[in-house]
């Protein structure tokens, strides 16, 4: 952590901002309500006054923006700091929660259920369902064809990722080419989206944010050591290939209920984490709080942007984090190069 830091006071800075990009995310959009009005209106439920809005402004806010902003913080905070942990995990700043095939596993599922009308859980859930089930089962083919004996190699572990990654990667291409009247729809969702997601979205996903959250906060010592190699970890009496495995099922898990609800969303988890470390050190007592409440107001601000840049219509969210993303990750790795 930077020694100058005051990470209580950087926390409450940054969660005062995620605040009010979330309220501008609320108040901004095709219909023009009052910023005070939308205050108002989300204060309702806890506090009952007399207002002056109509039933049809109280429904866009509490029942298509909050359960929307809510949603993309939530995916922004989860992509952001499962990044960091996986930096640390395979010691690679090229690392992200998409690098293990997990995000190429959902698309896969989710395409299946997109072209096919294949009917997996009940209603609305039927693509996350299968999105969050094939992420989760390419994760573990990873993980056994990386496996030797008992131990998991990082450097193996990340070239099975990549492998079945392209495979899950091929069965999705196979998938929009004979897709027909479909095409639209998976197109859509691999680009990433959260729009005309409500409230139940929310609750199928902040279980998983809240769990691997808590989780992986309380791993910072063991990720410290990991930092100086996996020899120096077991030496302090870390379980190295335990610890490898029990994050791997937690990023497995928070990842798929991410990608599952979102669609593809690139570059938050990869860029999220540089950007903290630039100013907070590599320590992950401060890294992994700030880039979960990083993360969250990224892609909140994305979503807005998404929807503002070509209103009426909009944008998916991956495209915005592609443009914005991509570019900052190239000026990243210059200056990383010029310092080495």
């Amino acid at each position: 952590m930077h020694p100058r830091l005051n990470l209580p006071l950087t926390i409450v800075v940054l969660c005062l901002i995620l605040a009010l990009a979330m309220l501008l995310g609320v108040s901004i959009g095709e219909s023009d309500i009052p910023f005070s009005r939308t205050m108002a209106i989300i204060g309702s439920p806890l506090f009952p006054v007399a207002h002056d809005w109509t039933p049809a402004e109280e429904s866009i806010i509490l029942f298509i923006r909050l359960p929307r902003v809510l949603l993309a913080a939530l995916v922004g905070a989860s992509l952001a700091i499962c990044g960091a942990v996986l930096q640390s995990l395979f010691r690679n700043p090229m690392a992200d929660p998409f690098l293990l095939g997990i995000s190429n596993g959902a698309a896969l599922g989710a395409s299946l259920v997109l072209v096919t009308g294949l009917a997996v859980g009940s209603g609305i859930f039927g693509v996350p369902v299968a999105a969050f089930a094939f992420g989760l089962l390419t994760i573990i083919i990873v993980y056994e064809l990386a496996r030797v004996g008992n131990r998991v190699p990082v450097t193996s572990l990340l070239l099975c990722g990549i492998a079945v990654a392209a495979f899950m990667s091929a069965g999705t291409s196979f998938l929009l080419f004979v897709s027909g009247e479909n095409l639209h729809q998976v197109v859509f969702w691999l680009l990433g989206g959260i729009a005309g997601r409500g409230w139940e979205y929310v609750g199928l996903l902040l279980p998983f944010v809240i769990g691997g959250s808590v989780f992986f906060f309380s791993l910072t010592r063991p990720l410290n050591a990991l930092m100086f190699g996996e020899e120096s970890a077991q030496y302090l009496g870390i379980d190295v290939e335990r610890l490898k495995k029990l994050i791997l099922v937690a990023i497995s898990l928070v990842t798929g209920a991410a990608v599952s609800v979102s669609g593809i969303i690139g570059f938050v988890g990869l860029i999220t984490p540089h950007m903290v470390r630039l100013w907070a050190g590599p320590n992950h007592r401060a890294l992994l709080p700030l880039s979960f409440l990083v993360g969250a107001i990224l892609l909140v601000l994305a979503d807005l942007t998404s929807r503002l840049i070509l209103a009426p219509n909009e944008l998916p969210i991956g495209i915005i984090t592609a443009l914005c993303g991509a570019p900052f990750f190239a000026y990243l790795l210059r200056r990383r190069n010029r310092e080495a």
